[in-house]
């Protein structure tokens, strides 16, 4: 097969990936009324379950500046809190609140079910090498020292 058909194949299909997974970022049912920001900032304060703004900014790709205003957001919202380290008072932790939580453990069940419609859709025998696939190109976007 000519190697630029895959080189257009896989642009083709992470486009269309990025595509369908933007228009359910979007959807209100799974980011449970927050911005698609928030929705990501709420998952991996609560996946890491305590962190500082520029661990979630190297996270999330974003400058701190962008992640700073989210999280004020989120602050504001009565979702995250702030915390200054005893022994560092330089280093700012954050933290979801109850309610903060609550969001959180919405947003993962939402996905949860929405990839696992997805799921079934797929043959049983394939998940694994879905999951394989998709993992290789993360990891190769993250490598990827081409731009």
């Amino acid at each position: 097969m000519d190697k630029n058909k895959y080189v257009y194949e896989l642009r083709d299909l992470t486009r269309l990936l990025v595509r369908n997974l933007g228009i359910l970022d979007k959807s209100e049912a799974s980011c449970c009324g927050t911005t698609i920001g928030q929705c990501h900032a709420i998952i991996e304060i609560g996946t890491a379950q305590e962190i500082s703004l520029n661990e979630l900014a190297d996270i999330l790709k974003l400058d701190n500046s962008t992640i700073s205003r989210t999280v004020n957001n989120l602050v504001d919202q009565q979702l995250v809190v702030r915390e200054i380290d005893p022994q560092d008072r330089r280093y700012i932790k954050m933290k979801l609140t109850d309610r903060g939580w609550t969001v959180y453990e919405s947003i993962e069940k939402n996905m949860n079910m929405y990839y696992a419609c997805l799921l079934k859709d797929i043959p049983e025998e394939k998940h694994a090498q879905v999951i394989e696939s998709l993992a290789l190109v993360v990891e190769a976007m993250k490598n990827n020292k081409c731009c």
